[in-house]
């Protein structure tokens, strides 16, 4: 009875098209076939297809993210900053489903993840060159981690291009100049291949954006969408330690890291250290 009624409602549908020998679908334009066949497990263990799909679907987001934060590194370029605020906030709502995905994955637990575990040699989230090329983009510069990409040369050549470029914070701190703000001169001609630290001068600029927001409101909404975006990060950060070591406790990473002790650390660091700072001091 139930499908005699479901079909009954198909058929209502006249518009419904229904012959696709000669058009494309839904799956050919999402390519479903190659995408659906890209989970090979290399145990026979059933959660590990939990394991590769979690990882699989957060570099999708990954990729989206890189997507809209160098969009809005163009925008935010050509002075256009209404329009990078939209590419920015679709970044923090991309970041939450990232976060959300370590709730799934803290379902796999340790014995369940040991037999399997061998399997995956020393690959490792650790090497993941999209979240490499997210630190890049927002300005954190490692130099030592382009050397695990030596093997293709394409990705590698991605990464080198992005350790070169400004981040999203060296184009707003340009942003910030631009409407009159001082900033010292080394800050704006300095080699974007180094990791940025905070300078007296962005502080300064900032804090002024944020005692005259009337008058700076375009500046003022792209610094809330700059600390969305890493407290975001460090939420997405927490979980992750939080997650490997509910699952590991604190072994060594398969790809060589302290593991859990490697994520504390990075937890300390600040993309937008200024934007923190003036917070005690408003």
């Amino acid at each position: 009875m139930v499908n005699n009624k479901e079909d009954r409602v198909f058929h209502a549908e006249d518009g419904i098209h229904t012959d696709f020998k000669e058009k494309m679908t839904y799956g050919d334009y999402l390519q479903l076939h190659t995408l659906l066949a890209s989970q090979k497990r290399l145990s026979t263990h059933h959660d590990e297809m939990l394991f590769i799909i979690i990882h699989q679907v957060s570099e999708l987001w990954l990729k989206l993210i890189i997507h809209e934060i160098q969009a809005a590194i163009t925008a935010i370029q050509e002075g256009k900053l209404q329009a990078s605020f939209k590419m920015l906030a679709r970044v923090s709502k991309t970041q939450s489903q990232i976060i959300q995905a370590w709730d799934v994955l803290s379902t796999l637990t340790p014995a369940e993840y040991m037999e399997f575990r061998d399997s995956l040699g020393n690959a490792s989230g650790f090497q993941s060159y999209q979240y490499r090329l997210v630190e890049f983009v927002l300005g954190y510069k490692t130099p030592y981690i382009l050397k695990i990409y030596e093997k293709d040369p394409e990705v590698y050549q991605v990464l080198r291009n992005a350790y070169y470029a400004p981040g999203l914070y060296d184009v707003a701190i340009i942003a910030l100049a631009k409407q009159g703000l001082t900033i010292n001169p080394d800050i704006l001609q300095r080699d974007y291949s180094k990791t940025y630290e905070k300078e007296v001068s962005v502080e300064k600029a900032w804090l002024t954006v944020y005692q005259n927001t009337n008058h700076y409101w375009e500046l003022y909404q792209l610094a809330e969408k700059l600390v969305d975006i890493e407290d975001w990060f460090q939420q997405w950060r927490f979980r992750h330690m939080k997650t490997v070591e509910r699952i590991i406790g604190f072994k060594s990473g398969t790809g060589g890291s302290s593991g859990v002790h490697y994520l504390k650390k990075v937890l300390d660091h600040y993309f937008f250290p200024e934007l923190w700072e003036i917070r005690s001091k408003l």
